[in-house]
């Protein structure tokens, strides 16, 4: 009697039980930004490593390396979910060029995180998931806060 209802929903293939059930069907526009933040982390990412090494301190350097650091936390977090979502590994790509001299990299940076905290904002309320919406809020609160350190450099490097 166990085993029957343990078997329940189960189907038998050579000689081993699979689950039969499919995928809940995904919000295919969730999976669409989702993909689209991981890129974008991993541009981030690529390109504060960058921007980290043309630092006119150590001290900036250091800020700056830190803020990376955090943009690798949403990239594997980020991929984790995807990965969730859809069953497959994300493939990243650059999403954006990164800028070949201080100034115009701090621009860029500044730009790109206050951009993100928008896009992230709208992924956390597009879903039901609270895990997700956790951890897009999380992230978003970060990019805010990397968005005034770069203000900040700007500022100190007018």
């Amino acid at each position: 009697m166990i085993r029957e209802n343990m078997l329940k929903g189960m189907k038998e293939l050579n000689n081993y039980y699979y689950p039969y059930y499919t995928r809940a069907p995904q919000d295919e526009t969730l999976i669409t930004n989702i993909a689209k933040a991981i890129n974008g982390e991993y541009s981030a990412v690529q390109c504060y490593e960058q921007l980290a090494k043309m630092a006119p301190t150590a001290e900036v350097r250091e800020k700056i390396s830190e803020i990376r650091k955090d943009e690798i936390k949403h990239l594997n977090t980020f991929s984790q979910i995807y990965q969730s979502l859809t069953g497959k590994q994300p493939t990243p790509e650059m999403s954006e060029e990164c800028p070949d001299n201080f100034k115009d990299g701090l621009l860029a940076s500044f730009k790109d995180e206050q951009e993100t905290v928008d896009f992230y904002l709208d992924i956390a309320d597009s879903t039901q998931n609270p895990y997700i919406r956790r951890v897009f809020k999380r992230a978003a609160a970060d990019e805010q806060n990397h968005a005034v350190w770069f203000l900040y450099y700007m500022m100190e490097n007018r």
